[in-house]
């Protein structure tokens, strides 16, 4: 009996990731899902320099600043609720002084845009439409900051807005790395506290918008993560307790998807290898000084040290 209904799948044709590609991730808290894989497995990738994106044109301002090395000064942060803040970046970069939070977005823009133009993989993940422009300067902002909502315009981004943001975000980065493939997904958190007609229409204006843009030939992809979250685990068991949020096992199956899709033949086998060595380290004896742990512990270097001389990136330490 078939009890779901299943999202088929073909294998990534060109430019599969494999343990020599070089990957950065932007997007939504569900970027640092796959973010967290990537590492877990040892890929070389970077993860949200600038912290946690929601919608495309927080995403298209900050590569732009990347490639064009932009500087930030203090015009360019504020102090708010005892920490400085930038209205470019997540609050992770929010620091306790000026110099902290500029050292720490500047140090981004050179690690973006050297990422850039060395990445094999692009990976940018979308979480809504909706977006806040600052009254005070008329500009859309990636993170409010918990400054008070009516110093903003509730904004829901046109499809036509968002094609022209997306196909800017392509050429930037095609403009410095021709050759990497851009892979990009919608996020399948479901941001309720917009309303449950202005999540579905938030997210039908994303789904709209990247397929006019993706276009394999030009090495711009899609990846289905909200389709299999939606469809393949439509069950509430595959949400965290909040309901909104995909659970372990939700994130688990999406990347397995995943992996099959875009992951290259070699790098499947090594990514079990890694997990093999994973395990072992996180392993707590019984009796650390007892000869079978000694063997234990010998046999995992010995495998760490043979994967390190095929993959010198990979690091477990």
């Amino acid at each position: 009996m078939q009890l779901q209904t299943n999202i088929t799948l073909k294998p990534q044709q060109h430019n599969q990731i494999n343990y020599h590609s070089k990957i950065i991730l932007f997007g939504s808290c569900f970027s640092e899902n796959i973010g967290d894989k990537l590492s877990y497995y040892k890929f070389q990738n970077l993860l949200n320099p600038f912290g946690i994106l929601f919608h495309p044109k927080a995403i298209e301002n900050l590569i732009l600043k990347a490639i064009n090395v932009n500087v930030y000064t203090d015009n360019d942060v504020f102090f708010h609720n005892e920490r400085w803040h930038s209205f470019d970046a997540h609050s992770a970069l929010s620091a306790t002084t000026k110099e902290e939070i500029l050292n720490s977005l500047n140090n981004a823009i050179t690690l973006t845009n050297n990422q850039l133009r060395d990445s094999t993989h692009i990976i940018i993940t979308l979480g809504t439409a909706w977006s806040y422009r600052f009254i005070e300067t008329d500009r859309i902002v990636a993170n409010c900051h918990k400054i008070p909502q009516k110093k903003f315009l509730k904004e829901l981004l046109s499809v036509d807005d968002l094609v022209e943001s997306l196909a800017s975000i392509v050429a930037l980065i095609k403009s410095v790395n021709n050759q990497a493939s851009v892979l990009f997904t919608i996020s399948p958190v479901r941001h309720i506290k917009d309303g449950f007609v202005e999540n579905m229409r938030s997210k039908s204006h994303l789904i709209a918008s990247i397929h006019q843009i993706v276009e394999p030939r030009n090495n711009v992809h899609y990846f289905p993560s909200y389709e299999i979250m939606m469809d393949e685990l439509r069950d509430y068991r595959f949400y965290k307790e909040d309901m909104l949020h995909p659970n372990q096992t939700a994130i688990d199956y999406i990347w397995e998807q995943f992996c099959n899709a875009w992951i290259s033949e070699v790098g499947q086998k090594t990514i079990q290898k890694v997990e093999t060595i994973q395990k072992g380290l996180s392993h707590k004896p019984f009796n650390s000084n007892s000869d079978e742990y000694r063997k234990f512990s010998d046999n995992l270097k010995c495998k760490i040290a043979q994967l390190q001389e095929e993959y010198p990136t990979v690091n477990f330490f």
